[in-house]
């Protein structure tokens, strides 16, 4: 159902008001009265209205006159005006209520039919604004997310590339003849793989992005043994934890068979465990594989910055990040996509943090995904 319509009625005679708020009242609205030009604005100061309805001859501050302020205030100067008069054939009112800011005229006696078909009219039409600001917003939103993409994604492959420029660059130094040991060799290869794998990685970010806008992200469950599976990632990771000064200790049973998809799931732990080498401050990091009723659950932890608890939920959006992106590397796509494969498995995935103290990822699979992943 639609946030109910506020609709604001103006009269001084309280029998006026209650007959009309009968007539116009619905579910989807909300109706204020107002006994007064003064009480009315205050309510127009503080709510968002959909149509106002001014009684024109009212003693004190008359509707017209009501009208004029309200076209002189940014906050009700878009608000719909309709007037009641008694005065049907009085043309200089009709002249004067328009002048004002009217948008309608309703005469006395009130003609029910007429009143709640040109109220509904003005409800539909606020609600079609509102429709249309939305809109407006999210294509806005989507605009700026679309230039912060294309930005990071410059940033973040231009690094990369840099290295390999001037890796090429060494090697035709190396091709003319400059001496280099094996051992600086060796050293030049791994970091040309390194930097191949970042490349891969921010590829592989926007394929999977791409993949779950279109609902096209392959799961596959097949049999598999978690504790196998983290321990091969653990190892994979060892020595890019260890040059990181963080140390990764695997707490895990020898085996913990469960049907998953095997690539996705190992995306998922190498996500949380990259981060957690990223912001660990150095300190180390464990992970734990656990055994419950009826699913499993890997934790990962370290003793880093921290999340503090109002991001907790908003870093596992698109291009999100707890700290200040010119602080982080990456396009902020890895616990998007970690949480969306989590999900695709049936499975949760949350944070425990305080700043300062580290992070804990906790992600519960069921043994079985093969039903959730057929959802």
């Amino acid at each position: 159902m639609p946030t109910p319509a506020n609709i604001l009625i103006v009269d001084d005679l309280r029998e006026n008001l209650l007959a009309l708020e009968a007539l116009i009242r619905k579910d989807d609205r909300v109706i204020y009265q107002a006994c007064s030009g003064e009480e009315a604005l205050t309510l127009m100061l503080e709510q968002e209205f959909a149509l106002a309805i001014l009684d024109v001859q009212m003693p004190g501050m008359s509707g017209l006159e009501l009208a004029e302020l309200m076209r002189g205030t940014d906050k009700t100067r878009g608000i719909p005006i309709v007037f009641v008069s008694a005065a049907a054939k009085e043309l200089n009112y009709a002249f004067a209520g328009y002048e004002s800011g009217a948008v309608d005229f309703l005469y006395k006696p009130l003609d029910a039919h007429a009143v709640r078909s040109k109220v509904s009219a003005f409800v539909q039409m606020y609600r079609q604004r509102q429709l249309l600001q939305q809109a407006e917003q999210e294509l806005k939103r989507a605009v700026q997310m679309r230039d912060e993409f294309m930005s990071m994604v410059s940033h973040e492959l231009r690094t990369p590339l840099n290295t390999l420029y001037l890796q090429a660059q060494l090697r035709r130094r190396i091709a003319a003849g400059a001496p280099l040991s094996p051992e600086k060799m060796q050293a030049m290869v791994e970091r040309d793989e390194q930097q191949i794998r970042n490349i891969l990685r921010l590829i592989d970010d926007m394929l999977d992005v791409s993949r779950l806008r279109q609902g096209t992200l392959a799961i596959t469950p097949e049999p598999a043994d978690l504790a196998v599976l983290v321990r091969r990632v653990v190892d994979s990771h060892a020595g890019q934890a260890a040059a990181a000064g963080s140390p990764v200790t695997l707490d895990s049973p020898a085996s913990l068979p469960g049907v998953w998809d095997e690539f996705r799931i190992e995306q998922v732990v190498a996500n949380l465990l990259t981060n957690a080498v990223r912001y660990g401050g150095g300190k180390p990091v464990q992970v734990q594989v656990q055994a419950l009723p009826g699913q499993a659950l890997v934790t990962v932890r370290d003793q880093g910055i921290g999340i503090a608890r109002e991001d907790q939920d908003r870093i596992f959006g698109q291009f999100e990040r707890a700290v200040d992106k010119q602080s982080a590397p990456g396009l902020g796509l890895g616990l998007y996509i970690t949480r969306q494969i989590v999900q695709a498995h049936g499975g949760t995935i949350g944070v425990s943090s305080v700043p300062g103290q580290g992070s804990a990822f906790s992600v519960h699979l069921p043994l079985d995904a093969r039903p959730a992943a057929r959802a």
